[in-house]
């Protein structure tokens, strides 16, 4: 069956974990564009701040994503307010710095609860209406479902437990002729109040390794996805290029995450503050889209733009795999503090165009 999805202006969107980072910049941009949303998210007090910012056509609904009861009331409210939805973008997700042999056994359950159950109980909740009645599933997956990297070894754990879901529920769905279009969104690193909200075991505080991309740019790429059924989506050149090294050298890989990979991850001579972070509840800096990680941020991707306008991909395809060699070599070089990334108001490097 074929699918066919709505324009933006014609949907009913419902996003969780929406009331930072990815969640609301991808919220923001569909109202913008004309979307009704249906808002889930922990705290209700930040929920109504998000929809008295975002004005009318908003439901909201303060829900645990690892309850599946919680979810099926996220459905309940779509109905009870629009009708029904268009895409389900699940993305609640929260973060965990720290060696695994650091790391406590319920903060790594509570952490899959979110990160996996969660996406878990929203693809089967979303997929009872999607297969009667067409749309788009998309599940917030990561570029550490393909490259693992060390002190966030439980995260991307768990982002690999998403793209194995999501694939095989993919595949399920195509062989019953359903309907739904089924897109792991992969972002890099990308500039949320994500260290902030992370249990972090560091005694310093976390940052995110560069190069360092703008959430906006992840909320394009889902509200692509949302209009244009696609498997999946890469969000940002450098860990597309991170992937396709990995991929294919993975020796390589492992030797430059074990010279590299923890110090690009410590902010020096700071001192952690609130270690537990949202996991367990939320907190942390509430209904902002940004975080305050140092360093320079990424506004576009230019690897992500050509992958939504396939005409401009083959242009960047050309010399894609050097770039993500130079990235290395750069990180390498320069002790790992902002090797390799463009200086403001530059572009990335272009990186290979493939497997989208």
């Amino acid at each position: 069956m074929a699918i066919k999805l709505k324009p933006l202006d014609q949907q009913i969107i419902v996003i969780t974990g929406a009331t930072s980072g990815i969640g609301l910049a991808t919220a923001q941009a569909a109202a913008k564009a004309g979307a009704r949303l249906v808002l889930a998210a922990r705290s209700q007090a930040d929920l109504d701040t998000v929809a008295q910012q975002l004005g009318g056509r908003v439901a909201t609904v303060a829900a645990d994503v690892a309850d599946p009861a919680a979810v099926h009331r996220i459905h309940e409210a779509a109905h009870a307010n629009f009708g029904g939805f268009d895409t389900w973008v699940n993305n609640a997700g929260v973060g965990m710095w720290g060696k695994l042999e650091q790391g406590k056994l319920e903060d790594f359950k509570r952490l899959y609860d979110t990160n996996f159950w969660g996406i878990v109980n929203g693809s089967l909740e979303a997929i009872k209406h999607l297969k009667k009645h067409g749309g788009a599933l998309i599940n917030l997956g990561s570029e550490v479902s393909d490259v693992s990297v060390p002190i966030q070894g439980m995260y991307a754990s768990s982002k690999h437990a998403v793209k194995g879901f999501t694939d095989a529920l993919r595949i399920e769905l195509a062989d019953e002729k359903a309907p739904v279009s089924v897109t792991l969104i992969k972002p890099a690193a990308i500039n949320t109040p994500f260290p902030e909200h992370a249990r972090n075991y560091l005694p310093e505080k976390p940052k995110l390794p560069q190069p360092v991309y703008a959430a906006e740019e992840v909320a394009l790429a889902i509200l692509h996805a949302a209009t244009h059924p696609m498997r999946d989506i890469y969000v940002g050149g450098g860990g597309k290029a991170m992937s396709t090294i990995n991929k294919y050298a993975p020796g390589v890989m492992d030797w430059f995450m074990a010279k590299t990979g923890v110090a690009q991850q410590k902010q020096e001579n700071t001192t952690a503050v609130d270690p537990a972070g949202s996991l367990y509840s939320p907190n942390g800096p509430h209904a902002k889209t940004e975080g305050s990680n140092p360093g320079h941020v990424m506004k576009t991707s230019l690897y992500t733009r050509a992958t939504i306008h396939p005409v401009v991909a083959g242009v960047l395809a050309a010399t894609g795999l050097a770039a993500g060699i130079a990235l290395i070599a750069g990180r390498s070089r320069n002790g790992l503090a902002d090797a390799g990334v463009p200086k403001p108001g530059e572009h990335e490097p272009s990186v290979p165009a493939t497997d989208n």
